[in-house]
């Protein structure tokens, strides 16, 4: 719909804007409205993000130490770090190219005026001085003046905080980020790219949150203790063996540093967790790289993680429920007493007879046309383009529009004045072939007339007309459409009977809207009005205009003329989704704008609650503490009549409670919701300021996706858990070990190459495995606490088993480590075994239940390592070796003991934990997070 056939109000519009020349002049210049794509980092910051870390770093520096002793086998696990982040740069990158092909699809365009044409550019093609359009439902993408002005309301609670509609005038200015909540304007634009909020857009749409992955907490709280603890553990190292070879002399005499320098870096390495930062982004790609394919855009990578945390579900019903699509059903014409607003009870039928027809069809075809130009706005919401396609397919077209109120979710209602004598004169009398003529337009416009109090109505008729006895004539008319209840409680007169029908037609599930119509003395528009908007009221009702700068309120004297029925599709997939959510623990929600008896319909029909009926309440009647309001919600499924700061209060309520909550919504009046909601998911024919705030957008607004979106998250979390506990075991049994050897001065039981092979085979591998597994284990806060509770166990018995083998060992065996090369390098074989076995142990605690797969994929690895040994190329470069002679004796007894140290560990260690350090770590990693205010895991009602 172009701009022009849009208004309505303000004729033609004389402005041409900027040439084609002075477009491409701005363009040459630099004055256009670029801005960083904020969709998923740069190819920089990804290279950045996996090769330039802290532990990259130290790695790389033991690698450069032990390469410069000659001992280049011993520096492979720098290689496999390389390898490592190369995996991680390549998979964010193919993650980065699936999300930003996406993102232009649910990418926004805008509508600017040039050589007096009206066209499309995309958000960066705007230029300095453009005259852009703005319309109802867009974010302002750069600041701007207004020049016209048709009604303009913005919301700029981005900007400022305030959740109120601000009304603009011409000469006001807009601030990109602010949205266009009703009515629309043309602007010329005043600063652009770097110099505009525009610039910025992102930071102010989230002003409110920020998205808090419990996970990257957990696992930089480990990364900030191992940092503390590496640094000065190597150093200690290094001394300790050096000691062992006979003091800083003797080393570098002999040459010996080289071999003290090795066995300080195997401790070194075991520390450092160098996979788990790696699978936590990989991971997150992956998972976003998967709902891509499925049509699911995740713009904060973070987000993917709140997926697994979700217990409460906000649902919008128009779009999510529903498929958006409404269609006109019938319009019921009520009693008209003229200017008496007392009448339109409905329960009166006009009584004409033949002779009357021109008058009512006249009357009728007034209503009809009223109502198409109410419903023709810039941007109609689904009720309005329904009522368009339904009243057009009759052949009403766009008509003389004096001034417009366009309809405000704040509101609920919308308005227009008409001028000019559109009631036709009634004639004397009808001759048998003109009442033909009237037969033949009353059936093709659906109009069907209700004769007499009783008079059944025609099923086939899709207008049902109460016609009073008096038309008026040659009035300028303003009339209404909106909510029954709320343009009912603003008019004078008893509307109970009426308010009754409307119930009852709610209650079949249709959408209801109510048409009224107030006279004027016949001077043009209502007096005090001007183009654009209806005029001020001296009968202001500030309940109706709340937000609103400007105050324009109804006419009370408005009369009741029309109901108007329209039905909405259910999504086929709505009530199996709606199903899954509540086997997996999810409190679903329906929060609408619509009469929460026509939304309790709808729920009635998707089964929201199970077995049971959908309790339904109207938000007007909700309290504004949040604390009794989210108590209130514990026992309501439907809230229906709901204000955009409303939704947010809900939001806040649902925090309190110790919900995280996720809300899904399409429209401008969802954002503020979606901003404060943990997770927000607008459709993909949301508006564009609601996709703008929302983190994960379903770009073919399907509803049925979800249960993947949520069920993804969950597998990312779930999975991560175990590969945290699995390469955290590593890191604690390899500070334990170091710490033993520094305390009694001991060779350094094993070597880098060692840890290499053992690790690849016991964690690496088998980790990536696990960490993209299926898991839809719904994620429960405390990732830390749980994670170092199983890391505890496992580490302390494999630091345990190595070290009583290192002390015991060599005295059963009469080996002189110290002096003797070939003794020292059999210990350490032995304690390769021993790690290896103790790493498997490890491995099958981690995978439980080790049925199916599971097991199969422990008794893989298991096998790889052991058949490894038997490969001689592989011995040689790992420095295996096989067991045999006097050797198998004490290797079996050194693995009979690490078994049985593995498990009293597992016993003992978790109650010790719960007692003592297991409280404190928690407490560290599961505070509750600023936001939330410290609420509580209150999950109660489900």
């Amino acid at each position: 719909m172009s701009a022009n056939s849009a208004i309505g109000v303000g004729g033609d519009v004389k402005e041409t804007g900027l040439t084609a020349a002075e477009v491409r002049a701005r363009v040459s210049s630099g004055a256009v409205n670029k801005v960083k794509d904020s969709t998923s980092r740069s190819v920089k910051d990804i290279v950045r993000a996996n090769v330039f870390t802290l532990f990259n770093g130290i790695i790389l520096a033991a690698m450069i130490l032990v390469l410069a002793t000659g001992s280049w086998k011993d520096a492979v696990f720098g290689f496999v770090i390389i390898i490592n982040t190369g995996i991680g740069i390549v998979t964010e990158l193919r993650a980065k190219r699936t999300l930003d092909r996406l993102s232009i699809l649910v990418a926004s365009d805008y509508l600017v005026r040039r050589d007096g044409r009206d066209v499309t550019v995309p958000h960066d093609g705007i230029v300095m001085d453009d005259l852009l359009w703005v319309r109802s439902g867009e974010q302002v993408p750069a600041d701007a003046e207004i020049i016209r002005d048709w009604g303009l309301e913005l919301d700029e609670s981005m900007l400022t905080g305030e959740s109120r509609t601000v009304r603009k005038h011409e000469g006001d200015d807009v601030y990109s980020g602010s949205t266009a909540v009703s009515g629309m304007a043309l602007t010329r634009v005043t600063a652009v790219g770097a110099r505009s909020y525009a610039a910025t857009l992102t930071a102010k749409a989230k002003v409110y949150k920020k998205t808090v992955s419990d996970l990257n907490k957990g696992i930089n709280t480990i990364l900030k203790f191992m940092t503390f603890l590496v640094v000065p553990l190597c150093v200690l190292l290094i001394i300790s063996q050096i000691h062992t070879v006979g003091g800083w002399s003797v080393a570098l005499a002999t040459g010996q540093w080289r071999q003290a320098v090795v066995s300080a870096v195997a401790g070194v390495v075991g520390m450092i967790p160098e996979g788990l930062v790696l699978l936590t982004s990989l991971n997150f790609a992956v998972a976003a790289m998967r709902l891509a394919r499925h049509e699911t855009l995740v713009q904060e990578l973070e987000s993917v993680e709140t997926l697994a945390r979700v217990d409460c579900l906000n649902l919008d019903k128009t779009g999510t429920i529903t498929d958006g699509g409404i269609a006109l059903d019938r319009v019921v014409m009520l009693r008209d007493d003229g200017d008496d607003a007392g009448g339109g009870d409905g329960d009166d039928g006009g009584i004409g007879d033949a002779g009357d027809d021109d008058g009512v069809m006249a009357g009728e075809r007034e209503t009809m046309q009223a109502l198409y130009d109410l419903a023709n706005e810039e941007q109609p919401n689904a009720t309005g383009r329904a009522v368009l396609d339904g009243l057009a397919k009759r052949g009403y077209a766009p008509g003389e529009v004096v001034a417009r109120v366009p309809f405000s979710s704040s509101r609920k209602w919308s308005a227009v004045t008409v001028a000019g004598e559109t009631t036709p004169s009634r004639p004397a009398a009808d001759s048998p072939r003109q009442r033909g003529r009237n037969e033949k337009v009353r059936q093709e416009s659906g109009v069907v007339r209700q004769r007499g109090r009783n008079e059944k109505v025609r099923q086939e008729s899709g207008v049902v007309r109460q016609l009073g006895r008096n038309e008026e004539r040659g009035r300028t008319t303003t009339w209404y459409l909106g909510a029954p209840e709320v343009l009912l409680a603003a008019l004078d007169g008893d509307h109970a009977a009426l308010l009754e029908q409307v119930e009852a037609i709610a209650k079949e599930g249709s959408r209801v809207l109510l048409v009224a119509r107030a006279r004027t003395d016949g001077q043009g528009a209502v007096p005090g009005s001007r183009r654009g908007s209806l005029p001020q009221s001296a009968h202001a009702d500030s309940s109706l205009v709340r937000g609103s700068q400007d105050t324009v309120a109804l006419d009370r004297r408005a009369v009741p003329v029309a109901l108007v029925v329209c039905s909405e599709r259910v999504r086929d997939d709505a009530e199996a989704t709606l199903a899954w959510f509540r086997e997996q623990g999810v409190r679903c929600r329906v929060i609408s704008g619509d009469n929460p008896v026509t939304v309790g319909a709808i729920a009635r029909k998707v089964r929201l609650a199970g077995e049971r009926d959908p309790r339904i309440m109207d938000a007007r009647m909700l309290p504004d503490d949040p604390a009794e309001l989210g108590r209130i919600l514990e026992d309501v499924d439907v809230v229906g009549r709901v204000l955009p700061d409303q939704k947010k209060l809900i939001v806040d309520a649902l925090h309190a409670r110790g919900y995280t909550v996720a809300m899904t919504g399409d429209g401008v009046n969802d954002a503020l919701a979606l901003k404060e909601a943990d997770l927000g998911i607008a459709m993909g024919n949301a508006a564009p300021a609601t996709k703008a705030v929302a983190q994960v957008v379903l770009v073919d607004s399907k509803f049925s996706h979800l249960p993947d979106v949520v069920a993804r998250g969950r597998q990312v979390m779930a999975n991560m858990e175990r590969v945290a506990g699995l390469f955290l075991v590593k890191t604690v049994y390899s500070a334990l070990i170091s710490l033993g050897v520094v305390l009694t001065a001991i060779p350094y039981p094993y070597l880098p190459r060692h840890i290499t092979y053992i690790g690849a085979l016991t964690i690496g591998m088998p980790a990536f495995i696990l960490a993209l597994a299926p898991n839809t284990r719904r994620y429960i806060p405390g990732f830390l606490k749980r994670v170092v509770g199983f890391a505890l166990p496992g580490g302390i018995a494999t630091a345990l088993s190595v070290l009583i083998t290192a002390w015991t060992l060599p005295r059963i065996m009469g080996w002189d480590v110290a002096g003797s090369a070939a003794d020292l390098a059999a210990l350490r074989a032995t304690e390769a075994i021993v790690l290896f076995v103790m790493g498997v142990f490890v491995l099958a605690r981690v995978a439980r239940p080790l049925n199916g797969w599971r097991g199969a994929l422990v008794a893989v690895f298991a096998a790889a390592g052991v058949i490894g040994m038997f490969i001689p190329f592989v011995a040689r470069f790992f420095a295996l070796v096989v067991p045999t002679g006097d050797l198998v004796a004490p290797t079996l007894i050194a693995l009979a003991g690490a078994a049985a140290v593995f498990a009293v560990c597992i016993a003992v260690v978790p109650w010790a934990s719960r007692t003592a350090l297991g409280r404190l770590l928690g407490r560290a990693g599961g505070r509750p997070d600023a936001r939330s205010g410290g609420r509580t895991d209150r999950r109660r009602g489900r």
